[in-house]
């Protein structure tokens, strides 16, 4: 039985990931064999502006250097808008740059971020069109629903829960979803992120959710979970976290 080190870049007003990965991670550990530690660098962040996002990205080259002396197994930018606010595709761009700050420090660790994760955990799951949830003011809404069009999906929906204090979003009841989801459009989508926002809590609520609408239901965290799982070359599973950790999932053709 192996331990797993996880490495997490963090806002610093972010205290949702820190709780989401590793409960889904823990839940994981009662039926798979491996464990896990986590550990985290924090980049500062307060509003969810575009100009605190832009100036917290530039830091990040910084978290995943630290990160890198903790010999972590996986690292991830866990800030879904900070990623999709910078310019279509920007998440294979941070990747790269994580990566190569990385082997700067001679250590050669992979890196997800939960903008990427959405977007393999949606193709994974065979969905094309979709509906989205997310609390960003509108005009940072439109960028991350732009970001997922120019993926390949069609949006059928996106609501906007208009929360700017990072910390008001984290502290929202995750199971108000339960009742947010009503007001999305979802007839005839093959998904729905049921929080395009790795601060908003929906870990409880995804199970529920995705049996009273019938079709799968994920969110940027546990996306995010599934890809840290596979650079681990992991089975990835969690048991009540939706769709994309199911057992029964299979990677789409």
């Amino acid at each position: 039985m192996r331990t797993y080190r996880v490495g997490q870049i963090v806002p610093s007003s972010n205290i949702t990931m820190e709780t989401e990965i590793p409960a889904m991670l823990r839940g994981r550990e009662t039926i798979r064999p491996e464990q896990f530690t986590f550990h985290s660098s924090r980049m500062r962040m307060k509003k969810v502006t575009q100009e605190e996002l832009t100036a917290m990205d530039k830091d990040s080259l910084r978290c995943a250097r630290e990160l890198s002396d903790a010999d972590v197994d996986v690292m991830g930018y866990a800030c879904l808008v900070a990623i999709m606010s910078q310019g279509l595709g920007y998440h294979c761009v941070s990747k790269a740059n994580l990566e190569g700050a990385i082997a700067e420090e001679g250590k050669s660790i992979p890196v997800v971020s939960s903008a990427g994760a959405l977007v393999d955990g949606l193709k994974e799951l065979g969905a094309k069109r979709v509906s989205l949830l997310m609390p960003y003011m509108k005009p940072l809404a439109q960028r991350v629903t732009d970001y997922v069009a120019n993926e390949g999906f069609e949006i059928q929906d996106s609501l906007a829960l208009e929360i700017e204090d990072n910390l008001e979003v984290a502290a929202r009841d995750p199971m108000a979803l339960v009742e947010d989801v009503k007001r999305l459009d979802t007839k005839g989508v093959d998904a729905v992120v049921l929080s395009c926002c790795v601060q908003m809590p929906s870990l409880p609520a995804l199970s529920q959710v995705e049996a009273s609408l019938g079709i799968p239901v994920t969110s940027a965290a546990a996306c995010t979970v599934r890809a840290m799982l596979k650079q681990m070359n992991l089975e990835p599973v969690a048991p009540a976290a939706g769709a994309v950790l199911a057992p029964a999932l299979r990677p789409a053709a």
